[in-house]
């Protein structure tokens, strides 16, 4: 059974680890393309995700939909003990609940 968007927002959660860098980098791209009373929905947990990530939900993303952008920090280097001595600083892209639909088997006429 195909989930709804109301599904998804309440149910997987994002890989998002509570960076305020993040979420006002996206909010403010969220603001500029909707507006900002599309503030209020955004919930970086739940429904703005990866292009892959919408496609295991059973969503792609429109046509013509721009990405966006956000950043995280991957580890790089470690010391002998383990400790990461170096991160790595690698682009996100993200879709907004907004640019999804539903995927599903093309209908043949």
């Amino acid at each position: 059974m195909m989930k709804s968007i109301s599904q998804i927002i309440d149910g997987p959660v994002t890989s998002y680890k509570n960076s305020q860098e993040t979420l006002a980098l996206v909010s403010e791209q969220i603001k500029a393309r909707w507006g900002e009373s599309e503030l209020k929905n955004y919930d970086p947990f739940h429904n703005a995700r990866t292009f892959q990530s919408w496609l295991k939900l059973g969503f792609k993303v429109r046509k013509g939909e721009k990405a966006l952008r956000s950043i995280t920090y991957v580890e790089g280097d470690k010391d002998k003990e383990g400790n990461v001595i170096k991160k790595y600083r690698r682009p996100v892209f993200l879709f907004y609940y907004r640019q999804v639909e539903k995927y599903g088997p093309e209908k043949s006429v």
